[in-house]
């Protein structure tokens, strides 16, 4: 995927929320909206923080609800920008649309922080969470025992979609399943409960055990080596190509040494 402004052409899908100012007329005022991805948001609202210090006038709105509601609402122009962080689907996304790459993040296998599990292989991860492996004590290295608590993401979950394609592949995910809206809930989740295993962007795995992955920890620096091998992107995703604030800011994210800082903290900038 390359990291240039792509658009692609599809039906529209279904209606998310609005926000009171319209994107076409953001585009002539020095407001700018954003709605989607939990995993983006963090790093988005670092960047805004930075960007409005030296941007003075230039206000920026940022609601969560899953990368799903971002581009649906960046498709409807409710908002001047969709946060992302599944990739554009050639087929079901709205039409007209344009993804900007913004960043890379890993995405990380969790448990509770009382068991902990070295590393899962491809095959023990589609096991466990197609519901073929249901008890812990099938799984070396476990410390808990007993039933295996699966906590995944909603169906507009960006990073729902990532974990189907690096981690599952062709093998469906189990129904038995307690499904959250967002990073911080399956956190939460999984705090909670000596049984739980779940998923979850690399900036959400504190508190937590973080599982390694074919045998390698998913830390930043394993995955800016390429040496951990469950890594997706983050995108901006606008109405057309970027225009007015939202290309400024865009911009801004892709080429300033200031924002290249912050999304190094966490993340991997491009």
């Amino acid at each position: 995927m390359r990291n240039s402004v792509r658009a692609f052409s599809a039906l529209a899908v279904t209606a998310s929320f609005a926000v009171a100012v319209p994107a076409a007329a953001e585009a002539k005022s020095k407001v700018i909206t954003m709605s989607g991805s939990t995993s983006v948001y963090p790093l988005a609202s670092q960047l805004a923080k930075s960007y409005k210090k030296t941007h003075k006038g230039v206000k920026i709105k940022i609601a969560q609800g899953g990368s799903d509601v971002g581009v649906t609402d960046a498709a409807k122009g409710a908002v001047t920008i969709g946060m992302s962080s599944r990739d554009p689907k050639t087929s079901g996304d709205p039409g007209g649309l344009a993804f900007t790459k913004i960043a890379r993040d890993a995405v990380c296998l969790i448990t509770n922080s009382s068991n902990t599990i070295g590393s899962l292989s491809q095959a023990q991860v589609q096991g466990i969470f197609s519901g073929k492996i249901r008890d812990w004590s099938q799984v070396p290295g476990a410390t808990s025992k007993g039933t295996i608590n699966l906590v995944t993401r909603t169906s507009t979950s960006g990073t729902a979609d990532a974990f189907q394609k690096l981690f599952m592949g062709s093998t469906p995910l189990s129904t038995v399943v307690a499904a959250k809206a967002s990073n911080g809930l399956v956190q939460q989740s999984v705090k909670s409960d000596p049984n739980a295993v779940g998923y979850v962007s690399l900036d959400f795995t504190k508190g937590a055990h973080s599982v390694g992955y074919n045998g390698v920890a998913c830390t930043r620096s394993n995955a800016k080596a390429k040496r951990y091998g469950a890594v997706r992107n983050f995108w901006f995703v606008t109405r057309g190509v970027p225009q007015g604030e939202a290309k400024k800011f865009i911009s801004w994210v892709k080429t300033n040494k200031a924002a290249k800082k912050i999304t190094n903290k966490e993340w991997l900038s491009l």
